[in-house]
Order: C-alpha cells, then structure tokens, then sequence
C-alpha cells in the first residue's frame, strides 16, 4: 500500500493517533482568525453592548479559551496538551458588518497547537452568534483559518496574505 501523508492513518487506512514519543519538546505556537459576518444592527448591538444575554465579546473570549482547553474533548485524534498560554482578540468592523476573532496558543510539548488556536475561534465566533440569534439569525461564520505557527520538526509556516 502506498504511503498516506494523512499522518492520522496508518499502513492499512486505519485512524489511529500519531505517537509523538520521539519527537523533540519545544515552545510551540499558533494563531489562528475568522469572522462572523452579521447586519449592522447587531454589530451595534455587541459594540453599545446591548445584547439581551450581557457582554458578549467578553463572555465569548472566555469560551474561546475553553475551547482551546477542551480541543481534546472535540476532535477525537487530538492529543491533550498542557497549554500554557491562550490570548484572544476580537476586531469590530463595518463594511460589512463583522466581528473577526483572533486566537494565539501557546504549549512547550511534542506536538502543536494549530487544532487548539482554530477551536479557539471557531468556539469564540460561535458563542457571538449564540448571545446574538435573537436579533440576527442570519450571521455567517466565514475565513476560520491558520495565520501561524511556529515550533517542532517542521518549523515555521505562514499563510500568504
């Protein structure tokens, strides 16, 4: 059988979880950004915040955390790691109306952060559009990607603006 470059499967195509046994400890860092695109009125409504359910960029930073933290729990073959650090930051926009979230997770492990930075925004992004569906249903959740990330065997990587 060929070989995959889906480190998630193994010689026969089965899932299994990749062993990182061998694989050097050192300081690893990712960030990763999205949207959620939504009608101006409800951009307003987060910025005056005069959202029903309270503050909502401060309640969705806080589980944007949690979903770095919980990235485990959700993906199955993700390994638990001991982050150290995980700072999130939300832009307001108009034109179009958009809340872009920005998350940055940080380990010192055998394995990288990239799953935990990319839950991280799409949790906070979902919890914007949980305190915010009463006043628009309609918000798209849109460019959730990888910025950065830096560390281990295959070094640093950046996309392309």
């Amino acid at each position: 059988m060929m070989s995959s470059p889906l480190t998630h499967f193994d010689a026969t195509g089965q899932a299994h979880m990749v062993d990182v046994s061998a694989k050097a400890e050192t300081h690893r860092v990712a960030r990763a950004t999205g949207v959620i695109l939504m009608q101006p009125a409800t951009l307003e409504l987060i910025e005056r915040g005069r959202a029903a359910k309270g503050d909502v960029l401060g309640v969705a930073r806080i589980a944007a955390i949690q979903g770095a933290k919980r990235t485990a729990d959700l993906v199955p073959l993700c390994h638990p790691l001991p982050i150290t650090r995980v700072t999130v930051d939300f832009e307001l926009a108009r034109d179009p109306a958009q809340v872009r979230c920005t998350a940055q997770v940080e380990t010192f492990g055998r394995t990288g952060v990239e799953m935990e930075a990319l839950a991280a925004v799409q949790v906070g992004l979902l919890t914007v559009y949980d305190m915010c569906k009463a006043a628009d249903r309609g918000m798209v959740m849109d460019g959730i990607r990888l910025l950065h990330k830096r560390g281990g065997r295959s070094g640093e990587w950046s996309a392309e603006p």
